[in-house]
């Protein structure tokens, strides 16, 4: 475990820390990881033992600075970590890590900090950690990820051959560190300029700068023919890959661009500068290591940070900060330009709104203005066929109870192509499954570990519990009923499309075999069409049944389209499909039903799992009211207190059941 996850302070015991900064008092997420790190906050004069907390290089550090003089305590610098939140501290969004340094700051090099140890002499040779780093770094990529998060990977790039100069915010202490002044950043203009004659030149203007929150050191008058200012909020990521130079002073994106596989020249002396992986214009001396991009990321991002997991409420590993920040990132950039909603009933509005009204309003309306610049989107049910939209539905991790019982979920999809239960045409899951046809390390094992969590905790779509009936010895196979006018069932079957027909396709199969039936929950709930007698065809009838506890007891699963088909396929059961769901056709089903032939690739059940439980829907935790990663709504399904709906929605769903003869509402 790396020291993230470990208490800090000196031989594992609590340490006083004396803080003279009134923001290590007023700011809780910084308090809180402090606390859970092994110091606790004190104000007063430290004495024998004691430590002195000041937030890096600010204005305020002097004060800790000359106590620590004075009573020879030693010194604990604050700062953030390199990814740090969507957006910058000053719009008071809480860090999702802290850089915790007792022998310096990592931006400043008059004295070798931590990290500078830690890079000069630490081996960084363990074959487990740089998999992890690269690993890491290529998520980070994938996901667009950076110190600040909200940024747009979908914003055009500028046409690719320009050289890149990274501004930074006046008064900055890192500028400060590496003795930035207007005269150094001038002078790194015009050796973007020489050093690459007749490339443009583009000046990235910083985040705060953009955000009106602090001036930079370039404006209006460096602007040229060949020199202009960007300050749109395009990833950092794809900016550099249209890059053919990198010049900074110690920003970093200096940093980021070494991880990209650019050789930045920088003008100051940053943590990552000297080490053999920059032009180094002013080098440290010391610094005479040569490091692979993996050891320096394995250092900066993986042991030198104290990473912080908000939902668990608890200090975590460098993955875990990218599961949340992921979850976050995508809310933001689907969402922040708002919605407008359309085909969504009265009692849908409230979890649509906690779902996707984080960062922009959600308008409910069948026709929105043409005028109005917000995508829309529509209950999938209620798809028109057009493409100018996102279709919405629940996903496959939804909620304690039926959403016919207007049970609200936390996880929904969205899909701009089509959607994963209508096999007529391709969906996003569709393109999703075939991409994680090949994975990460990483992947694998996140996909992996999920399924663990799942079948150990015995987590399902609804997780309605239920008691196990008598189960004859033989050869079992699950049935599991279907709501008969499901849009599954109507899109996706062929000529068997009934649960009659479904069960007398399996007893024609295998006339010896145990065949135990399985209805569907809202069938069972008088919610929804679907209730037959099975008479001989099923020996055993599952009515209020757990269908986790049933795939423990069964030995195969015959389906039209049920997900219990895919929840059987995480626990290693053989599925036979007589429809065409979004698991068959990939190669890990029976399939005897009408499967599209576009589904050529051969993803294994790691690559399915991440495809459809990790990238396709969205979740939310009901707890914080924030969006969260697929194990969060995971962890609230198994042990969370999760809200539920009154009584008077019972009553509700019985009347919405009358009337969505052909509707598709909350599965």
């Amino acid at each position: 475990m790396s020291p993230s996850g470990k208490n800090r302070a000196a031989g594992g015991e609590r340490s006083r820390l004396f803080v003279y900064n009134g923001g290590f008092l007023t700011q809780r997420r910084l308090r809180r990881v402090l606390s859970l790190a092994g110091y606790d906050i004190r104000l007063g004069l430290p004495g024998d033992g004691d430590l002195v907390g000041i937030w890096g290089n600010s204005p305020t550090a002097h004060r800790g600075l000359a106590v620590a003089a004075r009573r020879s305590a030693p010194l604990l610098r604050v700062e953030d970590a390199f990814l740090r939140s969507l957006f910058p501290g000053r719009a008071g969004e809480p860090p999702l890590g802290l850089l915790l340094d007792r022998a310096g700051v990592h931006f400043d090099p008059a004295t070798p900090s931590d990290l500078e140890q830690m890079l000069a002499t630490h081996p960084l040779d363990d074959t487990a950690l740089l998999n992890r780093a690269r690993d890491a770094m290529a998520r980070i990529r994938e996901s667009h990820l950076s110190k600040y998060s909200a940024t747009d990977p979908d914003l055009t790039p500028p046409e690719p051959g320009y050289v890149l100069v990274v501004d930074q915010t006046r008064g900055d202490a890192s500028v400060t560190a590496s003795r930035g002044t207007d005269a150094l950043f001038r002078e790194m203009l015009v050796f973007a300029q020489e050093e690459h004659p007749g490339a443009r030149v583009l000046i990235k203007t910083h985040p705060e700068t953009a955000a009106g929150f602090r001036t930079g050191h370039y404006g209006d008058t460096d602007v040229s023919t060949r020199v202009s200012l960007y300050d749109a909020p395009i990833s950092p990521w794809t900016l550099l890959d249209g890059a053919v130079g990198v010049y900074t002073l110690s920003s970093q994106l200096g940093f980021e661009a070494i991880l990209a596989g650019h050789k930045p020249r920088v003008f100051g002396q940053p943590f990552y500068a000297g080490w053999g992986l920059s032009l180094d214009e002013h080098p440290v001396p010391r610094r005479e290591r040569r490091l692979t991009r993996a050891q320096l990321f394995a250092a900066a991002m993986i042991l030198y940070p104290t990473w912080y997991d908000p939902f668990r409420d608890r200090l975590c590993e460098l993955e875990t900060v990218l599961d949340t920040l992921e979850a976050q990132t995508r809310a933001w950039r689907q969402d922040r330009s708002g919605w407008t909603a359309g085909g969504m009933r009265l009692w849908k509005r409230k979890p649509l709104k906690q779902m996707f009204g984080q960062y922009g309003k959600v308008s409910f309306t069948d026709s929105p203005a043409p005028s109005d610049p917000r995508p829309h989107m529509v209950w999938a049910a209620r798809d028109s066929g057009a493409n100018e939209f996102t279709r919405v539905e629940d996903g496959f991790l939804r909620s304690r109870g039926l959403g016919a019982e207007l049970v609200p979920p936390l996880s929904l999809v969205t899909d701009e192509s089509g959607i994963y239960y209508d096999p007529t045409r391709p969906s996003d899951l569709e393109t999703l499954i075939a991409r994680r046809a090949t994975l990460r390390n990483d992947q694998r094992q996140r996909a992996e570990k999920l399924v663990r969590t799942l079948t150990t905790a015995r987590i399902s779509k609804y997780n309605l519990g239920g008691t196990l009936p008598d189960m004859p010895p033989g050869h079992r196979i699950l049935v599991p009923g279907q709501v008969e006018d499901d849009a599954s069932i109507l899109t996706g079957t062929g000529e068997i499309r009934s649960n009659l027909d479904l069960l007398r396709s399996v007893r024609a199969a295998h006339p010896q075999a145990v065949i135990v039936y399985k209805p569907h929950p809202d069938v069972e709930a008088g919610l929804r069409v679907g209730d037959i007698d099975p008479g001989t065809l099923a020996d055993v009838i599952a009515t209020q049944a757990d269908p986790m506890q049933l795939l423990d007891q069964v030995n195969e699963v015959w389906t039209l389209t049920s997900l219990l088909g895919f929840e059987a396929l995480l626990r290693g059961l053989p599925v036979t499909t007589l429809g065409a769901p979004f698991y068959a056709g990939w190669g890990l089903t029976r399939d005897l039903g009408p499967v599209p032939a576009r589904r050529q690739a051969r993803p294994d059940l790691a690559g399915l799992v991440h495809a459809t439980l990790i990238d396709y829907p969205r979740y939310w935790d009901p707890q914080s009211g924030r969006p969260c990663p697929v194990e969060i709504a995971a962890l609230r399904l198994e042990t969370g207190r999760i809200p539920h709906p009154g009584p008077a929605n019972r009553l509700l769903a019985k009347f919405q059941g009358m009337l969505a003869t052909h509707a598709h509402l909350w599965r």
